[in-house]
């Protein structure tokens, strides 16, 4: 505070209108997520009413009993868990397997391969040809339709490649001498420089694969296969009021209510497990895309 005072009354209600900016913003970002987690145990009809803003109203954990209460939500969490770590131990591999040759200026053909890159952000074949494929590859019910698909992306190789561009050549000139091979390079120095960009390239994967349902829903045709999300799908669903008229409107007022509960307790049970993973990944996460975007 004292160093504010010396720079003068102008630097101190800059410092007053970014704090109370930035607060804002905060605030702006923070509260969605609070109040997703309060409403996941209110009352629906308390939430239906704006009853409930800042603190929990007629606390009940019935939502929650329904979601935990299908066995199923068990195998979705090992599976989701399962197809996570595989997308990141293979998206991360094949994307600087493709990245780091293409950050080398000595590799012929490279821009070849970028316009190659590039173009898939653009245009894609579509559900169909993509169904086709799988199949013909006989990749239909199986968890690699899924890995496999969102293993990696252009936008991803350009990000890596941006931040292996920005590795000092000094350090591969002296390896070279040393006798140094490609590959040992790659392992014994690139490898440990690049701790920002794999965190981020895991993150990356770890968060397309959590978030992801559609491919499982096409792909997979096994139930004990399926990712928690898709699970999760199914059971706000199936606790739908069915419209059926033989129902009545008690039973479907019940219903509708279990739904209120249930939509909100889905999205805390898919959510907590990457809001655990995100601070340990933060502060790589944070340098890596910086650096990967402001080269190149």
């Amino acid at each position: 505070m004292a160093s504010i005072k010396r720079n003068g009354k102008s630097d101190l209600v800059f410092y007053v209108v970014n704090y109370f900016i930035l607060s804002g913003f905060t605030l702006m970002i923070l509260y969605p997520l609070y109040f997703i987690v309060i409403a996941s145990f209110s009352d629906p009809n308390a939430i239906a009413s704006g009853e409930v803003w800042l603190i929990p109203k007629d606390i009940t954990w019935e939502g929650y009993e329904r979601i935990f209460r299908d066995g199923a939500i068990w195998t979705g969490y090992r599976n989701s868990i399962l197809y996570a770590v595989l997308s990141a131990v293979i998206g991360t591999s094949l994307t600087i397997m493709a990245g780091y040759p293409l950050s080398r200026r000595d590799f012929y053909g490279r821009n070849v391969f970028m316009i190659f890159f590039a173009v898939t952000l653009f245009f894609n074949g579509g559900l169909i040809p993509t169904y086709l494929l799988v199949k013909s590859l006989h990749l239909v019910d199986s968890i690699w339709a899924v890995v496999l698909l969102l293993a990696t992306d252009a936008f991803l190789i350009i990000i890596a490649r941006t931040f292996f561009q920005g590795l000092p050549d000094e350090i591969r000139e002296s390896a070279s001498i040393d006798g140094c091979t490609n590959l040992r390079y790659v392992w014994s120095f690139v490898l440990p420089l690049s701790k920002p960009i794999i965190a981020v390239l895991v993150l990356f994967a770890v968060v397309r694969q959590w978030n992801s349902f559609f491919d499982a829903m096409i792909y997979l045709n096994d139930a004990d296969k399926y990712p928690l999300q898709l699970i999760l799908r199914n059971i706000l669903i199936q606790n739908q009021p069915s419209g059926n008229l033989v129902d009545d409107i008690q039973t479907a007022l019940e219903k509708q209510r279990i739904v209120g509960l249930i939509k909100y307790g889905v999205i805390v049970v898919a959510a907590l497990p990457l809001l655990i993973l995100y601070p340990f990944l933060q502060r790589y996460f944070v340098k890596g895309i910086f650096i990967g975007s402001i080269k190149g």
